[in-house]
């Protein structure tokens, strides 16, 4: 562990280095005033980047700044707050030691340096600084378990909130925001809109193609739906299947049967094949859109039924459309 000498004297210098040595401390540096021990420590720099050290002798009477008032400024650094200080006097007088425990000081010497008593000081100080580093270094790692932990718990919060075969939300995810929404907008009088989109003859695109490509399908299709989506509040979930589910906060029936539209003319631009397909040689997609005002007496059921309704005379009235809910039902 690395010892710092403070001390005008270079006899005393030497002298403490000698009995320090001796007792089988190697690593220890010295300066003459505090002054040249805080440009060895790098105090004037933004980061403790020059040297660090673990203990430091301070002589209190020195020219210039002197040991009390240097161990006050030492200690007011943050990269040295935890560095133990043993100030050397020749004097016994409370007042001065006084003066040296309130700037900071661990323990003091008395000059002339007792060889027993400074090995047995410096073991001290010693011992209680490696139990501060211990100790920190079990806070720091600690830390940094709660942090990964934090980011776990995010990360499986996030996970638990997606499809597992799309990447976007899931039901369950669903759920959570469409409620949230409907309460924002049922209590400051917002237009709220629901999307539902199904693919069309889904079962039988399976059936033709095999499920891997059923399930390519649904990734597509699912991408396609979501780069329409230009807010962040838009939300598109899958709902269960084949089928597929918007929210649109602060959007009214005009905004989401556009918005539709656009979805399912994107779609059949992917252009994906669909042999089975008894509207198109091509995969299409029917939606069903419903929304307005919200009032607060309505329930959140109440849209979602809208546009499952709406949704369904989609594909009942030919698949490959929009339909739009009327205010009391289709």
């Amino acid at each position: 562990m690395s010892i710092l000498i403070v001390d005008d004297s270079v006899e005393s210098q030497e002298l403490l280095k000698r009995i320090l040595e001796k007792n089988g401390f190697s690593d220890i540096l010295t300066a003459e005033s505090a002054t040249d021990a805080f440009a060895l420590l790098g105090l004037d720099q933004p980061a403790c980047i020059v040297k660090n050290v673990d203990l430091v002798l301070m002589d209190v009477v020195m020219p210039g700044v002197d040991g009390i008032e240097a161990c006050w400024l030492l200690k007011s650094h943050k990269c040295f707050v935890d560095v133990p200080v043993i100030v050397i006097t020749a004097s016994n007088d409370a007042e001065t030691l006084d003066k040296a425990f309130a700037a900071g000081a661990t323990d003091f010497i008395s000059k002339p340096v007792n060889q027993l008593e400074l090995k047995a000081r410096v073991h001290s100080a010693l011992r209680i600084k490696y139990e501060i580093d211990q100790r920190k270094a079990r806070e720091a790692e600690l830390v940094k378990v709660l942090e990964e932990l934090e980011s776990a718990n995010k990360e499986l919060h996030r996970l638990s909130s997606l499809d597992g075969l799309t990447g976007i939300a899931n039901r369950r995810h669903f759920d959570q925001v469409y409620d949230v929404e409907w309460r924002r907008a049922a209590r400051e009088g917002y237009e709220l809109s629901i999307l539902f989109l199904d693919i069309d003859f889904f079962k039988a695109y399976n059936d033709t193609y095999g499920h891997q490509e059923g399930d390519d399908c649904l990734k597509v299709i699912a991408a396609t739906a979501g780069r329409v989506l230009k807010r962040p509040a838009d939300l598109l979930a899958r709902y269960g299947g084949e089928e597929f589910v918007i929210v649109l906060p602060g959007t009214g029936v005009a905004g989401g049967q556009k918005l539709a539209e656009e979805i399912r003319v994107a779609v059949e631009k992917c252009h994906i094949p669909h042999a089975a397909s008894q509207v198109a040689d091509h995969v299409t997609v029917s939606v069903g859109v419903a929304g307005g005002r919200v009032k607060p007496a309505a329930k959140p059921a109440e849209l979602i039924a809208r546009a499952d309704a709406a949704l369904y005379e989609a594909k009942h009235s030919g698949r490959n459309q929009v339909w739009v809910a009327s205010a009391d039902g289709t």
